[in-house]
């Protein structure tokens, strides 16, 4: 899950600030037929992973830890420099700072020194590969898009789904709809075992059919990471917003999990993990030197 950096208090104002009523003409103006409006969702819903290997950006991450009264017994907070990676599906995030101190020059040239290290050898490897190797890989590449597909049509199936107002979010009409799993849905991928234990709000912006904003709670546990040896517990909540950039395409802007967690069943902790993005770029060869070009300066 993505991470974040400001307090309660301010993104409680901030969501204040970006969800207000629409004005009376809007309110007036019928609401879309449900069935219509949500086929051209699901026909544009896709994951922001694919998205975001075509831009670098900044992310914004605090990690705090809760006590049982919801007071913070400890809180990380780190800020990271994010580029497209060698590797389809997967970033080089370059910690830049951390708890607001920048890292040395020569911090920053060690992340760079590894980071090159991966690329290299992704690219010794691409270049030794045989056709056989190819085809598995582009195979593989094509799996990975069509589960994101199959997952994408089993939420439609999977959950009842339901248009329940209008509102505004910064300032741009957005459809209010509801969603929790149907009663005895068995689901088939991996992706739908985890949507099942889901319900909440999303909302959608008209003109452009995109997910805006979701929120979301957990309805049991849910096992996490390698091996799924960590388990969120049920109750957590989570929260995700996107926003429009250069008033062309539609990218993660903050996201937010607060819940406790348990590890083997042993370490239990209250977590509220909170990312914000931002200073989107859209990737070039010119980005990428620029990385280089930082690293040579500390030799």
């Amino acid at each position: 899950m993505p991470r974040f950096l400001f307090g309660a208090s301010i993104v409680g104002a901030a969501l204040c600030l970006a969800t207000c009523p629409v004005s009376a003409a809007e309110a007036s103006r019928p609401l879309p037929e449900p069935r219509a409006f949500l086929e051209e969702v699901r026909q544009n819903l896709r994951s922001d992973r694919f998205l975001l290997e075509q831009y670098t950006f900044t992310e914004q991450f605090t990690e705090r830890r809760l006590d049982a009264k919801g007071g913070v017994k400890k809180t990380r907070m780190d800020l990271y420099e994010v580029y497209p990676s060698a590797e389809p599906g997967k970033m080089y995030r370059r910690l830049v700072a951390r708890e607001g101190q920048p890292l040395s020059e020569r911090q920053l040239a060690e992340q760079d020194r590894k980071q090159e290290q991966k690329v290299e050898k992704k690219e010794r490897r691409l270049a030794e590969e045989d056709e056989i190797g190819r085809q598995k890989r582009l195979a593989k590449e094509e799996e990975d898009r069509r589960e994101e597909r199959d997952v994408i049509e089993e939420l439609f199936r999977m959950d009842d789904i339901a248009v329940a107002g209008r509102e505004a979010l910064d300032g741009r009409p957005t459809i209010l709809v509801t969603f929790a799993p149907k009663p005895g849905y068995r689901p088939v991928t991996d992706g739908g075992k985890v949507l099942q234990k889901l319900e909440g709000r999303a909302w959608i912006d008209e003109q452009d059919k995109q997910l805006v904003r979701i929120e979301a709670r957990l309805l049991d546990s849910l096992g996490v990471g390698p091996g799924r040896v960590a388990r969120l517990q049920k109750g957590a909540t989570a929260y995700f917003q996107r926003r429009k950039v250069n008033d062309e395409i539609w990218l993660p802007a903050e996201a937010r999990f607060t819940g406790a967690a348990k590890l083997l069943l042993l370490f239990g902790a209250r977590v509220d993990i909170h990312s914000r993005y931002g200073d989107y770029k859209k990737f070039s060869v010119g980005t990428e030197a620029t990385i280089t070009t930082d690293k040579s300066a500390t030799n």
